[in-house]
């Protein structure tokens, strides 16, 4: 828009000295003429075809003197195509000079210098504001990059917090199964004992309910302590423990996608099937890749196991299979063995 609005500025300027001719018609043509191939040098920006068009629109002077009013219009747009000398050829209008005016020469030669004021002017602005623009996406890029950067660094944050959670919690259910367990325990053995061995009836009513108090806490305690062990399972990072010990012909590849509100059963369920079907793959498939899939949905949690060895039977009273069946009727789950030439997979869905 900017280009759009010099020009016309230079054109009004251009005007100026063609009226100062004695005719009418020839002002108006060569106008015309200069606004269409002007408009066309500028759609056809950066193609040699503008080039041509600017060159010969400069040659027209020669023939034609009064172009040389134009010459300003023409110069605009090869300075715009970084090739100013594209209008040297309007030089030959010093051969037929003395068809034109002084005040149309003056005028002319007033125009070429607003044109170059006005193209420095321009051209500097846009190259300021390609700067700036450059400016701006880099910097959108940086915060892009920086925020990116700052996920990341919560994420992990979060990464070592949960661990130290879990590391926490392993440590007080032992604390509580070495120490306050270990006490309970003695304790309901040393009230057996003393039950055994009372001969005074008025005792042993208030015995009895000692033990039974003591058979209680022991039992809350057992079910804290499983509790805390439970919830205190990293479940992708025993899965990952589990891959690190398989054979290295195999390449295993985990896609683990659960929320850290899975239940200890769940997590146990899905943990031995995993290490069941590792280790069956290592025996029996000659593959060489394992994938692993965990997923949790709104209604069930998920998991598939396969390698891509060639299998095309099964032998249902296999012992790790039957484990595999067995733990997940446990939790009132699903699961299925297919084999198949392209390899074996294990598929297994538990209810939530």
């Amino acid at each position: 828009m900017n280009r759009l609005v010099d020009k016309l500025a230079i054109l009004t300027i251009c005007m100026m000295s063609l009226f100062m001719s004695d005719s009418f018609s020839e002002p108006v043509i060569v106008t015309l003429v200069t606004i269409a191939l002007s408009s066309a040098a500028q759609l056809l920006t950066g193609k040699l075809i503008a080039c041509v068009i600017i060159m010969g629109c400069s040659l027209l002077c020669g023939a034609f003197p009064l172009f040389f009013c134009t010459v300003p219009l023409m110069l605009y747009d090869a300075l715009w195509e970084k090739k100013w000398w594209l209008v040297l050829p309007a030089s030959l209008v010093i051969f037929r000079l003395d068809t034109l005016s002084a005040g149309q020469i003056m005028i002319t030669a007033a125009a070429i210098v607003v044109t170059i004021i006005v193209y420095n002017r321009i051209s500097g602005l846009e190259e300021t504001v390609e700067k700036l623009t450059q400016l701006r996406d880099e910097v959108a890029g940086k915060n892009r990059q920086l925020s990116e950067q700052n996920m990341r660094l919560a994420q992990a944050q979060d990464n070592e917090i949960h661990l130290a959670t879990l590391r926490e919690r392993n440590r007080i259910a032992r604390e509580i199964h070495d120490n306050v367990g270990h006490m309970l325990t003695r304790s309901l053995l040393q009230s057996g004992a003393i039950l055994v061995i009372n001969k005074d009836e008025q005792l042993r009513e208030p015995l009895e309910s000692l033990r039974s108090t003591l058979d209680s806490a022991m039992t809350s305690i057992r079910e804290s302590v499983h509790d805390l062990h439970d919830d205190s399972i990293d479940l992708k990072k025993v899965i990952e423990e589990s891959i690190s010990t398989v054979d290295s012909r195999f390449t295993v590849s985990l896609d683990c996608d659960v929320t850290g509100n899975m239940p200890g059963n769940v997590k146990l369920c899905i943990i031995g099937v995993v290490k069941e079907g590792l280790s069956n793959a290592v025996k029996h498939s000659n593959g060489d890749r394992i994938f692993i899939v965990i997923r949790e949905h709104p209604a069930f949690y998920q998991l598939m196991l396969e390698d891509n060895g060639s299998c095309s039977e099964i032998k249902e009273s296999g012992i790790g299979l039957k484990n595999m069946q067995d733990r997940a009727a446990a939790l009132s789950g699903r699961i299925s063995f297919t084999p198949s030439p392209e390899g074996f997979r294990i598929f297994m869905s538990v209810p939530k």
